[in-house]
């Protein structure tokens, strides 16, 4: 997840969809003489290390360290965790934190400046590809002044820095367990969060215990959780059905999610929960390929991929289409591929190619991963395809990988053309928009487009009334849409199955639809 400013807007509040009469998921919580809660997703973490880490791992390190800010239930704006922090002048360039009396690491090692001021330092030295240090592209340094005040001194006006703050990228890390300048090995976390790692088996589970030196903003109501990691959503919810989990998190198919809301013998004792999130979809052209770089080719795809019918066809509707990398429900979403695009019509994409003397079918390679986004990634691939063959303009060919060879893959410019997901960092117009431009960003292709980085971006974040900022994020978008070097194709919805013994499901989501595992319990009574 690359990173910048939402919008202060909140995230749409999760309604609950009994399939139990009388159920909710609501309910008195009660204690863990039944075990510990168990969680199943198919967002396995790439990585135990938040310097190298800018995906589906913060899901996990949320539990597991700390950050100077946070998330509470209910809120927006980052709010103390393991410090009070605000901005000390007029220009938002100096960003002051205090950090509170008796942290600790969960190896006892004091969680002092000296140690906040080593994990920034750490995540820009190693400014690892796949890691979050094009988060920090308006930090100049920090300054740890005593035990327990840190100075961030920016090298330019940023009122978005605070939302940095709060993201799992920023996590803090002991000094002495965590090498300055490399990525640390092994299959073991040494944070301050919630949570100590008590056992973690790549991509089979995590186990989480309470961290008994934890001092911080998370209410635990559970004593431990575990985390099973499932390669496909028809094996999770098989384990949901036999009580082998409790409650799901990423990963649910639309299929799964229909058959869900069904009132059946299987579905007895479920329930699902559905919310509205911001997570999106896309595509992404590679300019190093012959045939991505040209911006015909590029127009001719966005005037053929029919979103309606991914949406439909593919996800059953539990997603829908989306016309501009700004979802709705931020401030400044715009529906500009539509607007200028209107419906498929491979006609009128013909025209565009003919116009720019390109004749024949055009060969395209699409990539796509395997395990990270759902189970209907490979058909929604396969739909794309057919779409653009249906036209007589393409030649498509599908390829694909597993996640952490895919994202390699794209960090070195391999794939002409690309799929990708995108769960936001914070809730801000910025955050989609920001993470795929310049020379370095998200994506591995570099998208120099100086309108957006040196003028709309900067100028925007002066502001932090973001309310104020819509015309500029319009014209970033619209940019977008012009060059179509990035098609939007989806936005996501929010499922969560449970069993009706679980609590807290509906407050267990952060902004970044992060679940907050602390938040679930168990009832004790109906």
């Amino acid at each position: 997840m690359f990173n910048r400013n939402r919008s202060l807007q909140q995230v749409a509040a999760i309604v609950s969809i009994s399939l139990v009469a009388g159920c909710s998921l609501l309910g008195e919580e009660g204690s863990d003489d039944a075990g510990p809660i168990v969680v199943g997703t198919t967002s396995a973490p790439s990585t135990l290390d938040p310097a190298a880490s800018w995906d589906g791992s913060w899901e996990l390190f949320r539990n597991v360290y700390q950050t100077l800010l946070s998330y509470p239930n209910g809120a927006t704006t980052p709010q103390p965790d393991a410090a009070t922090c605000k901005f000390t002048d007029g220009t938002s360039r100096t960003y002051r934190c205090e950090l509170r009396e008796g942290l600790s690491f969960s190896n006892g090692d004091k969680l002092d400046a000296e140690a906040v001021k080593y994990t920034f330092d750490r995540i820009l030295a190693i400014n690892a590809p796949t890691g979050p240090a094009g988060l920090l592209g308006s930090l100049d340094r920090v300054e740890a002044v005593g035990d327990r005040e840190v100075v961030f001194r920016l090298n330019k006006p940023d009122a978005t820095f605070p939302f940095v703050l709060a993201t799992p990228g920023m996590s803090l890390v002991a000094p002495d367990d965590y090498p300055a300048k490399a990525v640390r090995e092994g299959d073991g976390i040494v944070g301050s969060g919630p949570y100590d790692l008590k056992v973690y088996k790549e991509g089979d589970r995590a186990e989480l215990v309470r961290n008994d030196r934890y001092k911080g903003a998370a209410d635990r109501k559970n004593g431990a959780v575990t985390i099973r990691y499932f390669q496909d959503s028809g094996e999770m919810v098989k384990a949901l059905r036999g009580k082998q989990i409790d409650i799901t998190y990423q990963g649910l198919a639309a299929d799964d999610i229909v058959a869900l809301e069904n009132k059946s013998d299987e579905n007895d004792g479920l329930q699902l929960v559905e919310g509205a999130a911001t997570n999106i979809n896309y595509l992404v052209f590679n300019p190093k390929d012959k045939w991505s770089d040209k911006l015909a080719v590029r127009r001719a795809v966005a005037q053929v991929i029919d979103r309606a019918a991914l949406a439909h066809k593919v996800y059953k509707d539990t997603v829908d289409p989306l016309y501009s990398m700004v979802p709705k429900g931020l401030t400044g979403h715009t529906t500009g591929f539509f607007d200028d695009f209107g419906d498929p019509d491979p006609d009128k994409a013909r025209a565009i190619l003919d116009d720019a003397g390109i004749t024949g079918p055009v060969p395209l390679t699409l990539w796509y991963t395997t395990d990270r986004y759902g189970s209907d990634t490979a058909l929604e691939f396969k739909e794309i395809k057919t779409q653009l063959e249906a036209s007589g303009l393409f030649e498509v060919t599908l390829k694909s990988r597993p996640w952490k060879t895919y994202v390699v893959g794209y960090q070195k410019g391999e794939y002409p053309v690309f799929g990708r997901g995108w769960a936001p960092d914070f809730p801000d117009a910025d955050n989609f928009i920001a993470p795929f431009v310049g020379e370095q960003n998200a994506l591995g292709t570099p998208y120099p487009e100086k309108q957006i980085t040196q003028v709309l971006l900067p100028r925007s974040r002066e502001e932090s009334d973001r309310a104020n900022v819509v015309k500029d994020f319009q014209e970033a978008q619209q940019i977008l849409v012009d060059d179509a070097r990035l098609l939007p194709l989806w936005q996501g919805k929010q499922y969560i199955a449970a069993n009706e013994d679980v609590s807290g499901g509906e407050r267990a989501l952060d902004p970044s639809t992060i679940m907050m595992v602390w938040e679930l319990s168990r009832k004790t009574s109906w």
